[in-house]
């Protein structure tokens, strides 16, 4: 038996069956993002700070959009190797880039052939601006101050100096220094702050600069005396100045350096801002919280805002690494 069918039926099944196809077009270009895992690829070793912030904002944005954010380390050559896995991804936004600053910034001027070109191959969407680092001296100097310091320095000659890697910021800050007092500091580089820190408590080192989280066995041990802090001060060090507070005049240290987030390149809009969203975000969460408060930084800063920074700072960091003379590997 076959079914009857009113004109008006016919009519709304034609009109029903003309907009399928349009349906079908603006589910595509809507469709929800993410639809499935999400690859966020740390390009440092599991343990340290940029992991630890990947996992904790990793773990938010899983909780918000329903699908799992699973962190890959994948470190070496300065963060280059897993800035290249993403430049070469989908540009959906599945696999995002968390790195910091040394991989967005400096490898442009450290390497030849980073394997990626973050003006053409990378999107920033959201960074965590970074906190002052401080400047320790061992306490067998008596160096108290910048004055201190520089004194020390002209009397002595010789001032080890550490930093925690070459083209860091406390080796573009030594390389400052000297460029403004006439010293002659030479860089002592380790492979990593641990180590550093230890030189410093053992003696080998007369001064060494890095984080202030990982310099809490030096302070807590009174073996050494944070007498400046870099670019911005820090709360845990209230009575500590910074260089340009003390007479520091170059221009690199106003910056701040950052950890972020990036995207392949031709990711689309809507995307990269939803995702900076949720690194806004998670400034709310209490384990992201947790590890901002444990390393002392700052929050997570939208898109407009971290694209801003980044080109504010560009110039002045491209200039104090050029400044180092350094041949790229």
């Amino acid at each position: 038996m076959l079914a009857k069918f009113s004109r008006r039926h016919v009519i709304t099944a034609g009109a029903a069956a003309a907009a399928l196809p349009f349906l079908a077009r603006g589910a595509s270009a809507q469709a929800a993002w993410p639809s499935r895992q999400i690859r966020m690829i740390c390009s440092y070793p599991a343990g340290g700070q940029t992991d630890l912030l990947a996992r904790a904002f990793g773990e938010f944005i899983t909780k918000q959009v329903g699908q799992t954010v699973v962190i890959e380390n994948k470190s070496g050559a300065s963060g280059s190797l897993g800035a290249m896995d993403v430049a070469r991804a989908a540009p959906d936004g599945h696999t995002i880039l968390c790195s910091i600053s040394t991989t967005y910034v400096m490898n442009r001027v450290m390497m030849k052939n980073p394997g990626y070109d973050m003006d053409k191959d990378l999107t920033l969407v959201s960074v965590i601006p970074g906190a002052g680092l401080p400047l320790i001296a061992n306490l067998k100097t008596g160096i108290k101050t910048l004055d201190d310091f520089i004194a020390f320095a002209r009397k002595t000659g010789k001032v080890n100096f550490g930093t925690y890697s070459a083209g860091s910021s406390p080796h573009i800050t030594i390389n400052e220094l000297n460029r403004q007092y006439g010293l002659n500091i030479e860089p002592v580089h380790y492979r990593g702050e641990a180590p550093m820190w230890t030189g410093l408590m053992e003696g080998t080192l007369d001064v060494a600069m890095g984080s202030y989280t990982a310099a809490q066995p030096v302070l807590q041990s009174k073996l050494g005396t944070a007498f400046a802090v870099s670019s911005k001060k820090v709360d845990a060090l209230p009575h500590v100045r910074t260089l340009p507070e003390q007479g520091a005049t170059s221009k690199f240290f106003t910056v701040s350096g950052f950890t972020g987030w990036a995207l392949p390149k031709a990711t689309p809009q809507p995307i990269v801002d939803r995702l900076a969203a949720l690194c806004v975000a998670a400034n709310q969460d209490p384990k992201v919280k947790e590890v901002l408060a444990t390393f002392v930084l700052e929050p997570t800063i939208g898109f407009k805002e971290t694209n801003a920074l980044y080109q504010r700072e560009l110039p002045v960091w491209m200039e104090s690494a050029q400044a180092l003379g350094l041949e790229p590997a």
